[in-house]
C-alpha cells in the first residue's frame, strides 16, 4: 500500500514538475503572442496585463501592408530550400563513404570534423567571410547557401546509421553489377529515411532563423531574410513595437506549418530510428 502510495506521490510530482517547464517554456510566447493582439497604447501601460483589454488585428494589418513579407519568404525559402537538400546529400555521401570504406586517413578526417563541432561559430566567420569575398558572393544569396551547406552534426548522423547496416547487403548488391552511385541512392539513402527526415527538418529550421551570417553577407534590402528583415524595424532612436510584436508572430507561422505538417514523421523518427527491423 505504502509502495503504491509512494508511486502515485512520484507521479504527481513529475507530472507538476513537467508541466511547470512546460509553461516556462510556452509563456514567453504565449505574452508575444497576445501583445501583439493589443493596442500600442496599451504595450507600456501600467500596471503590465498578459491579457489584451481591447484586442485587435490592427497590427497585423499594419504589419502586412508595410514590411515585404512575401519578398522577405521567398528569399528565405529559397536559402532554407536549397541548403537543406544540399545538407542532406553532402552529409549522406560522406556519411556513406565514413561508414563503408576501410582507409585509415577517414577515421583521422572523422576526427578532425568532430573537433570543429567544439569551435565557436564567430572563430570560422572571419576566414569564411574572406573566401565569401574572394569569390564574389558577398551580397548574395549563394553567399548565405555556400557556407552552410557541410555540418558535422548531419554527417555524424548519417554515419553512425550507416554503421548499423549489414556490410554484406552492400557485398550482395555489388554481386548483383549495382556501382556505388546506384548502391547509395537506390539502397542506403532509402535506408537513412528517419536520418534524411530527421536532418532535413532541423537544416530548413537552422537556415530560417539564422541571423548572424545573414546580417553580415547581406547589405541590399531586396535580398533580406525574414530574420534581417525583422532586425531592420530596430532602429536607433526609437522601436515601433506594434510593428515588430506583429511581424515576428507573421515570420513564425511558416515555421509552425512545417511542423504541424511533419510533426508524425518527428515523433517517428525519435522512436524508431534506433531500432533494427
Amino acid at each position: 500500500m505504502n509502495s503504491k502510495l509512494t508511486d502515485r506521490f512520484s507521479t504527481v510530482m513529475l507530472t507538476t514538475a513537467l508541466f511547470i517547464v512546460a509553461f516556462m517554456y510556452l509563456f514567453p510566447i504565449l505574452w508575444l503572442l497576445l501583445s501583439s493582439l493589443k493596442p500600442g497604447s496599451e504595450l507600456f501601460s501600467y500596471p503590465l496585463t498578459i491579457l489584451p483589454e481591447t484586442p485587435t488585428v490592427d497590427g497585423y494589418a499594419y504589419s502586412w501592408s508595410t514590411m515585404q513579407f512575401i519578398k522577405y519568404f521567398i528569399n528565405t525559402l529559397i536559402v532554407a530550400v536549397i541548403t537543406t537538400l544540399l545538407t542532406v546529400i553532402a552529409s549522406a555521401t560522406c556519411g556513406f563513404a565514413l561508414a563503408k570504406y576501410n582507409y585509415k586517413w577517414l577515421n583521422v578526417f572523422l576526427i578532425c570534423m568532430l573537433a570543429t563541432t567544439m569551435l565557436p561559430t564567430e572563430v570560422i566567420m572571419t576566414p569564411t567571410f574572406s573566401v565569401i569575398l574572394e569569390l564574389g558572393l558577398y551580397d548574395s544569396l549563394s553567399g548565405l547557401i555556400i557556407p552552410s551547406i557541410n555540418t558535422a552534426t548531419g554527417i555524424f548522423m548519417f554515419r553512425q546509421y550507416f554503421m548499423t547496416v549489414p556490410n554484406d547487403l552492400l557485398e550482395s548488391a555489388r554481386i548483383d553489377g549495382a556501382h556505388e552511385g546506384k548502391i547509395f541512392f537506390q539502397l542506403m539513402l532509402p535506408i537513412a529515411k528517419p536520418v534524411v527526415i530527421t536532418l532535413a527538418i532541423f537544416s530548413f529550421q537552422w537556415r530560417w532563423n539564422d541571423y548572424i551570417w545573414p546580417l553580415i553577407v547581406l547589405s541590399d534590402p531586396n535580398k533580406y531574410t525574414v530574420q534581417i528583415a525583422l532586425r531592420s524595424l530596430i532602429g536607433a532612436d526609437n522601436i515601433d513595437w506594434v510593428l515588430l510584436l506583429s511581424s515576428s508572430i507573421i515570420s513564425l507561422v511558416p515555421m509552425i506549418i512545417i511542423f504541424i505538417v511533419f510533426q508524425r514523421y518527428i515523433m517517428d523518427t525519435g522512436a524508431t530510428s534506433g531500432l533494427k527491423g
